[in-house]
């Protein structure tokens, strides 16, 4: 099938499954030699017809499927900025039909729009067009520079969303009924662009799955350069960042942090507790593209009117954990949780939250909430009276015996026969979960709707993914981690409870 866009004709590939894939369209012209480091710029108009047969290059340079949940193949050349449109094969009478756009995670510094589990088949098969763009990681894309634009991934997404607004009509889709998800700093990146005026009208509702913002001030971006400046022996500017090859730089940037897992119970604690400041690279607050973090801006009223859904797993963090539960021996959870920083009215109202559970569980749970989950009903009050729906992903993988990070995704795509699943999910996870997650999310593409009750001011009302209801708890823990970094962060504005 050939399709006409603004830049010129592309053709696709039928499938056996009655979709049809446009892959590796490019929306930006390739982020290197004079383009390196600069805002991106709109892909030139091309003579004859693009073939869109096979995925695109991808921003990331190194392969990490094999040290990650969710399978990211890398594809080596220039022309990464580029986007993956999944449409019905045949009119199903219903169009134009809803548009869903994903961006996908990795730490802001990996991942792949690529994956197999961001195949947007099933969604194309139910009515919706989806969507999924490639950014720039790492220091190229949000990497400060003196004489460089801040936050280039953040105008990638800008501009991936502007391709849609112009293009997807071609393909079948509604400009004007686009929804917007991403998971992990995927899902960081919907709440900022929730918040950033630049965005708005951009897209009409918001799905944040394992949000990950990280709200990084100017200052801490320019230390952080500096500091990747003196590794590499280089000054502070562009000309000189780009003179070193990618590989030299992508390996300077160390930005894999994550704590490694240790016989030493109190010296690996004292590693997660220093988590939330693992991620290092991101949308900073520049005060002109991202005027203030994502909180500043919820509180300030930006993206009101847009229907958000919200949602994580609930042991995000917890694989490590039980896989080395053995650790933490007859170390009470209280004692764990004073040496992870939480003070002892915290540790005693989180330990009795998750009691009956091992050392090792409540510790996991309590960086999942530290790392993603508290920021669930502090965006539900924020947002007051605005349209929000929550979730809880609770169902356990019968490989890690935990709802672990990306657990959630192959249900929103509906892809459980892809192989991986059964890696990281193990055999037969239950159909009946997709059925329910997918066709909630399709819910929400069409109507803005998810289908359940909504969660407007308070978290009261969270609609949970498992076969055992009883392991869902409404978010309560995440509720003490919230309000304790509240106070911690002298803010002003309270979680409603």
């Amino acid at each position: 099938m050939i399709v006409t866009t603004t830049a010129g004709l592309v053709r696709g590939t039928p499938r056996q499954d009655g979709t049809i894939a446009f892959l590796g369209i490019p929306y930006a012209e390739p982020p290197y030699g004079k383009n390196r480091f600069r805002a991106p710029v709109p892909k030139a108009p091309w003579k004859g017809i693009l073939d869109a047969t096979r995925f695109g290059a991808t921003p990331q340079r190194k392969a990490l499927a094999e040290v990650t949940t969710i399978p990211e193949p890398s594809i080596p050349g220039n022309s990464t900025l580029n986007v993956n449109v999944f449409k019905p094969a045949r009119d199903l009478g219903e169009g134009p039909y809803p548009v869903l756009v994903w961006i996908h995670g990795g730490g802001y510094v990996a991942g792949s729009p690529a994956s197999p589990w961001y195949d947007g088949a099933a969604f194309a098969r139910d009515g919706v067009v989806s969507v999924t763009i490639s950014y720039r990681l790492g220091f190229d894309g949000f990497g400060w520079l003196p004489d460089a634009p801040n936050n280039r991934g953040v105008l990638d997404w800008i501009l991936a969303l502007e391709w849609v607004r112009d293009n997807i009509a071609a393909f079948g889709g509604d400009p004007g009924n686009v929804t917007l998800c991403g998971q992990s700093a995927g899902g960081g990146a919907v709440m900022t662009l929730l918040t950033v005026p630049r965005a708005q009208g951009l897209f009409h509702k918001a799905a944040s799955l394992s949000g990950a913002p990280v709200d990084i001030s100017l200052n801490g971006a320019k230390d952080y350069t500096f500091g990747v400046a003196e590794r590499l022996g280089l000054e502070a500017e562009s000309r000189a960042f780009a003179s070193v090859p990618e590989e030299e730089l992508i390996q300077a940037q160390n930005w894999s942090r994550a704590p490694v897992p240790t016989q030493d119970a109190v010296a690996w604690l004292r590693q997660l507790g220093e988590v939330e400041g693992m991620l290092r690279l991101g949308p900073v607050i520049d005060a002109q593209l991202v005027q203030g973090t994502v909180a500043e801006g919820l509180a300030a009223g930006r993206g009101k009117d847009v229907p958000l859904l919200v949602g994580a797993t609930q042991e995000e963090f917890s694989r490590l954990l039980a896989a080395h539960s053995d650790t933490f021996g007859a170390m009470s959870a209280r004692e764990a949780l004073r040496i992870l920083g939480a003070d002892d009215a915290v540790a005693s109202a989180y330990s009795a939250c998750a009691a009956g559970n091992t050392t090792a569980a409540v510790v996991g749970r309590y960086v999942s909430d530290m790392m993603f989950r508290r920021h669930i009903p502090r965006w539900i009050s924020l947002r007051g009276g605005s349209l929000t729906w929550a979730y809880d992903f609770t169902w356990k993988s019968a490989v890690s015996g935990v709802s672990e990070h990306c657990l959630d995704v192959p249900f929103v795509f509906d892809v459980l026969s892809d192989p991986d699943v059964s890696r990281v999910a193990g055999p037969n996870p239950p159909q009946e979960i997709a059925d329910a997650m997918h066709g909630a999310f399709v819910r929400f593409a069409w109507t803005g709707d998810p289908g359940w009750a909504n969660a407007t001011g308070d978290a009261a009302h969270v609609h949970y993914f498992d076969t055992d209801p009883a392991r869902s708890d409404g978010y309560a823990s995440a509720r003490i981690v919230s309000e304790a970094h509240r106070i911690a962060h002298s803010s002003d504005v309270p979680i409603q409870t």
